[in-house]
């Protein structure tokens, strides 16, 4: 999945060096294995919240002076969201995996919109664990060091948080995505980037809603068939030499109106998947907002020193300012050297800050361009496999329905 170049970098972790395929993954196991429905001791509905119970198993014991053998931990939504906006503070370049949707998307008519629905919490709880196995996979994230805070320990995640101030951090990140940035120079791949993402969700938007309204007509076909069944089980009952074929007939046909739950349920399961990558759009269109905020801070400094050059030049040349010449005032020698020396050193420190500028956007670019690629290797396996999977899925609902109207075919050509 990752290039040779990625392949032989290190990450430094604690004083130790890690290979970057050396995953966390790999030396851990990680499950979100239960849900737990509690209340902070009120009487109001709204104060019932759900817990989920994180479990990690270390699995090499390389690793114990920095894993425990063993951890249990709940965790509320809230605080994986938490996490999740810390790694979007500390990792801008990287294509985070998204957590699970907070309400139902794309829902059709059996499935509850109540987020204390016992299958939507379930769901959920799928999600969450495919969110962590995502970081633990990832070849930089998987060893940050708040993140196994969060695997292994309540409290010390909950005093760093709060100590480093990611809360306000975000808030203020959130902002300035918020606001329309004009670049003077556009980087080619990455508007290239950014149009793909675009264009991804809108596809994918549209995919999940043509699933949702398949699903929904394939539901009520399928329960419709109930009414035949108990059609032709009626049927039987004044029948004597067709009874037993009417009879057979109507079980089957139920028998056909009942299997579409457990179909539609599998294809839920692939349907969030899909609902991942819709959300991995937004993490990409992030990764790609993020270094047009680092360009524009860069063009901003380059564009602040070009104007203290033309004022530099000005005052060289003996220019005024408009107050000057209305009211006749003009500056002295020396107060035209002060103010050119005053000038240099700004210039001076803005070519600094320009070149600290430059330096981010390039070290941004570079990072950003590797996990992009490894992004893109990522989705095309893991779509490819969704993809096949619903294929296969519709296969076999079909051949189900294949064989069940062939066993009625059979009753009903076999009536004596």
């Amino acid at each position: 999945m990752h290039d040779q170049k990625e392949n032989n970098q290190d990450v430094e972790n604690n004083g130790s060096v890690l290979k970057v395929q050396d995953l966390l993954i790999n030396h851990i196991e990680i499950s979100v294995s239960e849900s737990e429905k509690r209340n902070n001791g009120a009487l109001n509905l709204r104060d019932y919240y759900t817990v989920y119970l994180i479990e990690t198993k270390l699995v090499c014991p390389t690793f114990e002076n920095k894993l425990r053998k063993h951890s249990t931990i709940w965790r509320r939504y809230t605080e994986f969201e938490q996490l999740s906006n810390y790694l979007q503070i500390g990792y801008p370049y990287i294509v985070l995996p998204p957590l699970p949707e907070k309400r139902v998307m794309f829902a059709w008519q059996k499935i509850s919109n109540d987020t204390f629905d016992p299958n939507f919490i379930d769901r959920r709880r799928a999600g969450l664990e495919n969110f962590l196995l995502r970081v633990a996979s990832h070849p930089v994230l998987s060893w940050d060091d708040h993140f196994l805070e969060f695997l292994q320990d309540e409290e010390g995640w909950h005093e760093s948080y709060k100590a480093n101030g990611y809360l306000q951090l975000f808030e203020n990140k959130l902002k300035t995505l918020s606001v329309s940035i004009r670049l003077k120079r556009n980087h080619a791949r990455f508007e290239a980037i950014k149009d793909f993402s675009i264009n991804f969700q809108s596809i994918l938007n549209s995919l999940l809603k043509a699933r949702c309204r398949v699903a929904e007509k394939e539901f009520t076909v399928h329960k419709l068939h109930a009414n035949y069944g108990r059609v032709f089980s009626e049927w039987s009952v004044i029948e004597n030499e067709m009874g037993d074929a009417l009879q057979k007939t109507g079980h089957y046909l139920d028998s056909l109106a009942s299997c579409i739950d457990a179909a539609l349920e599998d294809e839920e399961l692939l349907a969030d998947q899909l609902k991942e990558y819709l959300f991995f759009a937004n993490s990409l269109q992030s990764v790609c907002k993020n270094r047009e905020i680092s360009q524009l801070k860069l063009e901003d400094s380059e564009e602040n020193i070009a104007n203290k050059n033309v004022e530099r030049t000005k005052i060289q040349q003996g220019k005024s300012g408009l107050m000057s010449r209305l009211f006749g005032a003009v500056d002295t020698e020396d107060v035209r050297e002060m103010k050119v020396s005053e000038l240099d050193r700004e210039i001076q420190e803005g070519a600094a800050t320009v070149n600290e500028y430059r330096e981010n956007l390039n070290d941004f670019t570079l990072k950003a361009t590797e996990d992009i690629d490894r992004f893109q290797n990522q989705r095309v396996s893991d779509l490819r496999e969704t993809l096949a999977s619903y294929s296969f899925l519709q296969l076999k609902t079909a051949r189900k329905g294949l064989q069940t109207w062939t066993q009625i075919r059979d009753c009903l050509m076999n009536v004596s």
